[in-house]
This record gives structure tokens, sequence and C-alpha cells, in this order.
């Protein structure tokens, strides 16, 4: 990766998904936002009798993931929702996500993983007849086992 001093632009991104390790085919879909890229290491406290100050240790432990979600415009791909039907009906579909963030000239310059992610909410579109400015969104909510930032 090349360090510049200017960050990057947050609008200029892609989202893929690759098909399950159980067989598939990988999901292509754009969307317009991905929000809650995180991850958090629990800390234990830990002291012993003969430690010479008295404060406890902070002693690193398991991490845990922040849930993703993806939000596009309805625009008639069933692929995402049919991955969300294939888990809540009990299949084990984990995949990885990789979500790339693009130049101004939309060349790759990073990305992140996210390791066996899977489905966890599917929100559907808000309809109402009154407006005529909005778009019908749907957002899907991913919770995965780790998050990298991955060579391209």
């Amino acid at each position: 990766m090349v360090t510049r001093s200017n960050p990057y632009g947050a609008f200029n991104f892609q989202v893929e998904f690759d098909a399950p390790p159980t067989g598939g085919d990988p999901i292509t879909a754009g969307f317009s936002d991905v929000s809650g890229l995180g991850n958090e290491i629990n800390f234990s406290d830990y002291r012993e009798g003969i430690d010479p100050d008295n404060v406890v240790r902070k002693v690193p432990n398991t991490n845990k993931t922040d849930e993703v979600t993806l939000k596009r415009g309805l625009i008639g791909s069933t692929e995402v929702f049919a991955w969300f039907k294939e888990v809540r009906d009990g299949v084990y579909a984990p995949r990885r996500v990789t979500i790339t963030v693009l130049d101004e000239a939309r060349t790759k310059v990073l990305a992140l993983q996210l390791r066996n992610a899977q489905p966890k909410k599917w929100v559907g579109p808000t309809l109402a007849a009154k407006g005529g400015g909005e778009v019908a969104m749907e957002e899907l909510h991913l919770v995965h086992e780790g998050i990298e930032y991955v060579s391209l």
C-alpha cells in the first residue's frame, strides 16, 4: 500500500461476497453505506499479592467484532436476501466479505476482509406514497469472526 498525505474519500468503495465454502456463487452487489467496521479487545484484571504497585494488571484475552451494516437502494436483485433466507432456514453458509477502498481514479488502494461473515438481520425498505424524492433502501446486518487489512 502506498501512503499519501491526503486521506482517501469515503465515497469510493466496493463490497464483494465470496462463494460459501459449501458451494454456490459469489454475490455481486453495490452498497451506498458500510458502517460498523470495528474490533475490540477484552482485558482481564489480574494482580499478584507480591506485586510492588497497588494496581491491577490488564491481561489481553478474547476479542469481539462489531456488527457490520450494509445499506443499498432496492434494485430488484434478491441475492442478498436469498443468502439471509438460506441462513435463516438453517444452512451454515459463512462467506468472506471484502470491502475495498478506491482512490479518485477508482484504483484499489486498500481492503478489509471479514472472516466467516453471516447475515444476522435484513431490513426491508420503508415505503411511503406521499414522498416521491426518497429512495427505497434495504439493509443487511452481518456478524463475523474477524476483520483484517489485506494486501492488494
